[in-house]
């Protein structure tokens, strides 16, 4: 059964939400054919088809899932969408944010893109087709598509783990301060030749971020030369062996490496006895994000610590006073970082 549009709603910008009529008017089609391309694509040319999603990612026009009277009430559902469910880091941030929104009546609806902001594209058109009261969504960089479609939605929406202009809401840390701030901590101890490591940059922005603020730290003190491993694969502790393991035999003058996470961190902790290598001795390791296995690796690791449950809190409260219409004070807030020294610098 076809999915009848709703009444036209306001978005963010004060225009009129796109329509399903919007779609067919833009594709030159009629409004049946559009209808019929969502309920029974199949039936559709493929002319017709292309068409029809062209127009639907120009306008912006996001499916009410919930037909009828039903269509233009919000539900109790909060869609949030993370890079990752396996990774420590955004489980935490889900506990914080899902202790908030349940103790509120509201329940999570989850979605991961694996960092691929095309498929984040894809579970933003699909969750908010079931009417959500509000979305949750990991970073500020969205593609053209996504950024079309939040902007002619008219539900509260909080972007969180960074810090910017946002489309709403922003609940974060400042990843280059973070950078920063660990490659100011190892310049105080001495350190001069300081690497980076990390996997998939131009994916793990945030991680690449930090690397600015790294490279602003060395420029500061007079180092120009701020090398960078990427490795092309994210495979955690595995990875961060294999960083050590190839900084030492490529730059045997490296006397730090600056990981762009925990996991990379501890993997190098864990192979360093393998490979003969003394922790700080031979080698300082840091990583980033404050993980409770940095605690139990010998030596300790040294690493920021990232606020990841207070920032689920914090996005959820005000989240939900958006959605209540109270007073939710600065649209951008900055919980800040710790530094936290271990044995391994």
């Amino acid at each position: 059964m076809s999915n009848p549009p709703s009444s036209p709603r306001r978005n963010r910008k004060g225009a009129m939400q796109p329509t399903l009529n919007d779609v067919a008017r833009e594709a030159g089609v009629s409004s049946i054919t559009v209808s019929r391309y969502f309920n029974s694509p199949d039936s559709v040319r493929e002319a017709t088809r292309v068409k029809v999603e062209a127009a639907i990612e120009k306008v912006g026009y996001v499916r009410n899932m919930i037909a009828g009277s039903l269509a233009s009430a919000s539900s109790r559902v909060i869609p949030v969408i993370v890079p990752s469910l396996s990774n420590v880091v955004f489980i935490d941030v889900i506990k914080g944010l899902q202790d908030e929104f349940e103790a509120h009546g509201y329940q999570l609806l989850l979605g991961k893109t694996d960092y691929d902001l095309a498929r984040e594209t894809q579970l933003i058109r699909t969750f908010l087709g079931w009417s959500a009261a509000g979305l949750v969504v990991t970073g500020l960089r969205h593609d053209d598509a996504t950024r079309q479609i939040l902007e002619n939605w008219n539900q509260p929406i909080v972007e969180i783990m960074e810090l910017g202009e946002g489309l709403d809401l922003n609940v974060g840390m400042d990843h280059v301060a973070a950078g920063r701030a660990m490659t100011e901590h190892l310049l105080a101890r001495g350190y001069r030749t300081i690497h980076f490591a990390g996997a998939e940059l131009d994916r793990d922005y945030r991680a690449a971020m930090r690397y600015a603020g790294h490279r602003e730290a060395l420029a500061a003190a007079g180092i120009e030369d701020a090398p960078l491993l990427d490795l092309p694969v994210r495979q955690q502790m595995t990875s961060g062996a294999q960083a050590l393991e190839r900084i030492k035999a490529t730059f045997p003058d490296c006397d730090a490496i600056h990981f762009a996470n925990d996991d990379m961190a501890c993997g190098a902790i864990l192979a360093a006895a393998r490979l003969g290598v003394r922790i700080p001795e031979d080698i300082a390791i840091a990583g980033f994000n404050g993980l409770p296995i940095g605690e139990h690796v010998t030596p300790r690791l040294t690493t920021i610590v990232s606020p990841r449950e207070q920032i689920g809190r914090v996005a959820a409260r005000k989240l939900l006073a958006r959605i209540n219409g109270d007073p939710v004070g600065e649209l951008s807030h900055d919980l800040g970082f710790t530094l936290r020294v271990g044995d391994s610098t």
